[in-house]
């Protein structure tokens, strides 16, 4: 057994190191009123063998669809030998390294993912992950603050994922941060708005998305300058799966890149879990929340890892801290770590290129129906958008009839839709054939 559960006699010498008789004596402070005191409608007691039919009962009510939503999740093919390796009981129970002597291995597999983190985004310097994507980018948008002292505006881009907006909302709320939004022109940031808007010189910080929700790959060229010419810092949400072919948010001159990792091999799985990242450049670090993962080397002179630069506010002077966020998804950011070093830099090229090659087949053969048009001239990689000339409702109940999850709806003509290396040309054809006749 993987946990041991106290034993009577456990429980007993407990009882009388705290001078009580009974469990009950523990809460016996509480009135009676507010205390449970009927039976639990609990199930009757099963076998294994039953408990297994049970459950994969209750599975099969899920359906298993073909997908072509995006949207900030994708479906991605993911390695089998991952699962076996995070399964290890040091990898699935371990916590919080405290202890650097007995946590060489948790430390080193951080310190590799900060590493490649590194890599994907150019910036100096990653912590050790973060919940997801969306709180990512709100720990971002407070670091840009932090770093201004004194001023508290942060500008957002209209074509940032709306979700990632709501939670950036929602920080921002409960700290005093005032959230503008940039507007968009033709599925893109609107420049001119963002000049007129920094001008000011109350904004701390700009947060762009790459690609942005409309799958389309930005221009950001003198972004950068812009935002620095008014001491804002510039932030980009980028997904880290499609840096392996684009310009890096530090080749845009970005002083912080955060995102979620999902994208990075991670199963749809019915919502997670995922696992956010940030990194930044050195002059940043000191307000990087979280945890960092250092190498060094032992009194005997092997290589060994510590944690190093924890904000020491975090865990005692809160009130001071720039954010309370201690803990990480190290076990997801041990998943997409193990799954960036089975694909290497030619794997992670080689799922753009499917991807692309996919999505941009299913776009011109979609247009070519008659009943689909691109809703933005721009460039894509495997997302995009198609405004209809069919309900998108019309459209998703047809191809669900088929077993396909037919996108995200994003207006009332418009759909997003979402090609990775895991759709085939046959399931593409029936998506195409299917909005064809309708």
């Amino acid at each position: 057994m993987k946990y041991f559960p106290h034993t009577q006699d456990d429980i007993d010498k407990m009882l009388q190191v705290a001078g009580l008789k009974s469990m009950d004596d523990l809460f016996g402070e509480i009135p009676q009123q507010l205390l449970f005191n009927r039976e639990f409608a609990l199930p009757e007691a099963m076998s294994e063998v039953e408990i297994r039919k049970f459950f994969e009962a209750l599975g099969k009510k899920n359906s298993q669809l073909v997908c072509f939503a995006g949207a900030g999740v994708e479906d991605h093919y993911s390695p089998s030998i991952i699962n076996p390796i995070i399964s290890r009981g040091e990898f699935l129970t371990a916590y919080t390294p405290y202890q650097p002597e007995i946590s060489q291995g948790t430390l080193q597999y951080i310190f590799e993912y900060q590493s490649m983190i590194c890599e994907l985004t150019g910036m100096d310097v990653a912590n050790a992950s973060m919940y997801d994507g969306t709180t990512a980018t709100a720990e971002a948008m407070m670091m840009t603050v932090a770093a201004a002292k004194k001023r508290n505006k942060v500008l957002v881009s209209a074509t940032m994922n709306p979700k990632v907006r709501r939670v950036v909302d929602t920080y921002a709320l409960y700290n005093g941060i005032v959230v503008e939004s940039i507007a968009e022109k033709d599925g893109v940031t609107d420049l001119a708005d963002l000049e007129i808007k920094l001008q000011g010189d109350d904004v701390a910080g700009v947060i762009l998305a790459q690609p942005n929700f409309y799958g389309v790959v930005e221009d950001y060229t003198g972004v950068a300058e812009m935002c620095h010419a008014r001491k804002a810092l510039m932030v980009m949400n980028a997904n880290p799966l499609a840096l392996a072919v684009l310009r890096t948010p530090a080749e845009w001159g970005a002083d912080i890149a955060c995102g979620d990792g999902q994208t990075l091999g991670i199963p749809m799985n019915y919502g997670g879990p995922y696992v956010g990242y940030l990194a930044c450049t050195n002059a940043l670090v000191r307000k990087l929340p979280g945890r960092i993962v250092g190498s060094t080397t032992d009194v005997d002179g092997k290589r060994a890892f510590v944690l190093t630069l924890q904000a020491r506010e975090q865990h005692i002077r809160r009130e001071k801290a720039n954010s309370n966020i201690c803990s990480n998804q190290s076990l997801m950011a041990l998943f997409v770590t193990i799954y960036m070093s089975l694909m290497g830099n030619k794997g992670l090229k080689e799922v753009n290129r499917l991807s692309y090659d996919g999505a941009h087949y299913m776009a011109n053969k979609l247009v070519a129906t008659g009943k689909c048009s691109m809703a933005f001239d721009k460039p894509f990689l495997n997302e995009f958008a198609v405004k209809t000339t069919v309900s998108p409702e019309k459209i998703q109940e047809a191809l669900l009839a088929k077993g396909i999850l037919g996108g995200v709806r994003i207006a009332d003509d418009m759909l997003l839709l979402c090609v990775t290396e895991q759709r085939t040309k046959d399931e593409i054809d029936l998506l195409v054939e299917t909005v064809k006749n309708l």
